[in-house]
């Protein structure tokens, strides 16, 4: 079946609190996706995040984050006030994130709301108990985490004192006790998210529109997934990395890609039969209608990077776990609506694997314009079995990435388009109905390239820091004649199934 949609994050939404979260927008958004005729709004991973403000870098593989937690929402149900919303600063600008003015004010309120929530009795309701069992194999470590966490100032947990960086008994027992009120408040937050983002999902998929989630292949080292589980990982007798994640030099940098994440022991998941991944996808699954599985070449070959070593340049490929993987999970949960994240350079092997799963890859036209060779990325070159993409959330916006491409580049893809204009300001729809024209199954827009931004509206810039994962929608940015002029395309095009 044909069909398209778009990528936009959560955060990128609007809302008078400094992030997108699961607002009244959010509800909007869904019925312009409706009124727009798409199917599918494919989000970044919804967890914590931690360094860098990357969704790629959670505390926490399960848990989802506080900052989506909608604040007109607990206004309504009587755990805040608008008073106790307006005083504190989330940020002024409504097109750009100011995490670290969020950072104080989100919990600062959000403890008011836990407190109130206590004294009206609502962490006895049965909803409640029945959100603490059902998610207690994960919710556990993650509150225990958090609150040590905040005990020791933030720091990363390799920094804290060795009896509960090591987990010591009576470590653990001590800690549960002495911080058991900091624990109900981020297990109370985490209720509070999944409460809402079920609300909000379910309404999606009453209007006839899926999610698309995302699922990092790793974890972030300074997480509670890394902490509670160092059996998973290649940690040293200290629980330090032997080696570190990454990519090696490619067109993004030149000194490759040093992500610092923990690699897995891969021999340890294959004896338990993938018990610890098995459960993260049906995790996923629970959360979302369609999985994008990111670095899927990562379980072919991973990349190994010395651990303290300031670059990727002296990493190399090691063996994944390859088909075996994807076996167990076909024996697990059957044919699941996956999407895998094949970009980048590509091996005879990875090629074989995404065969063999079966699972569609990625096509991003932006990859396409190489006037020195001929790119599986070009449109004709394309099977139905995948998803194009004008660009993703590591590209610069279609009107950013031409306005940067060199003469011989810029030439070809004009040639390729049939577009001789002079002026090119809209340009971007030239490409979007490049994709949506495909024959490939599913189309994906990212929000910025249906509103035409330029490089401020770029959401994320591979190996570097500062300025990455910010930008904000405009209210009211999709609007009737966009929505029409989209639909209109869509139809064209076959994509539409409403």
């Amino acid at each position: 079946m044909r069909e398209s949609g778009v990528l936009l994050p959560v955060s990128a939404l609007p809302s008078p609190y400094g992030i997108g979260c699961f607002s009244k927008e959010a509800y909007a958004f869904v019925d312009t996706l409706k009124q727009a005729g798409q199917s599918l709004w494919q989000i970044l991973p919804l967890g914590p995040t931690g360094y860098g403000d990357s969704p790629y870098q959670s505390f926490s593989t399960f848990a989802g984050n506080p900052y989506f937690i909608d604040l007109e929402t607990l206004i309504e149900q009587g755990m805040l006030t608008e008073r106790e919303c307006e005083r504190v600063d989330f940020g002024k600008n409504p097109e750009k994130i100011d995490y670290e003015k969020l950072y104080f004010a989100r919990f600062e309120v959000l403890r008011v709301a836990y407190k109130r929530s206590r004294q009206q009795g609502r962490l006895d309701s049965r909803d409640y108990q029945e959100f603490l069992d059902k998610e207690s194999g994960w919710l556990e470590d993650y509150a225990l985490y958090m609150a040590v966490k905040e005990r020791f100032e933030g720091i990363s947990w390799e920094g804290w004192a060795e009896d509960i960086r090591l987990r010591w008994n009576n470590a653990m027992e001590y800690y549960r006790h002495e911080l058991s009120d900091e624990t109900g408040f981020w297990k109370y937050l985490q209720f509070l998210f999944y409460t809402q983002w079920k609300a909000l999902k379910k309404y999606a998929n009453e209007k006839g529109i899926r999610i698309v989630g995302d699922i990092p292949i790793y974890v972030a080292f300074d997480s509670a997934d890394t902490w509670a589980h160092p059996e998973l990982f290649q940690l040293d007798e200290h629980h330090l990395p032997v080696a570190v994640a990454g990519c090696p030099p490619d067109g993004f940098s030149a000194t490759g890609q040093l992500w610092g994440n923990p690699l897995y022991k891969w021999d340890y998941h294959r004896q338990n039969g993938y018990d610890w991944w098995m459960r993260r996808i049906e995790h996923c699954f629970r959360m979302y209608d369609v999985l994008r599985i990111d670095h899927f070449r990562g379980f072919d070959e991973y990349y190994t990077i010395p651990y303290g070593d300031k670059t990727a340049q002296n990493g190399c490929w090691q063996p994944g776990p390859g088909m075996d993987f994807f076996r167990v999970v076909r024996q697990r949960f059957g044919d699941l609506p996956i999407i895998a994240e094949d970009l980048g350079f590509l091996t005879d092997s990875v090629r074989r694997l995404l065969h063999d799963s079966g699972y569609p890859g990625m096509k991003v036209l932006q990859f396409a314009f190489d006037s020195r060779e001929e790119s599986d990325y070009l449109p004709h070159n394309y099977g139905p079995n995948c998803v194009v993409y004008t660009g993703t959330h590591d590209n610069d916006t279609l009107q950013g990435w031409y306005l940067r491409l060199d003469g011989c580049d810029k030439e070809m893809a004009l040639t390729y388009l049939n577009n001789r204009a002079t002026v090119q300001r809209d340009i971007h729809w030239d490409y979007i109905c490049l994709a949506m024209r495909s024959v490939a199954d599913t189309c994906i827009v990212p929000a910025q390239d249906f509103l035409g931004l330029g490089r401020q509206a770029r959401i994320n810039t591979p190996s570097t820091l500062g300025g990455n994962w910010v930008w904000r929608m405009k209210k009211g940015a999709f609007t009737p004649k966009l929505i029409e002029k989209i639909k209109t395309l869509t139809q064209l095009c076959g994509r539409i199934h409403q």
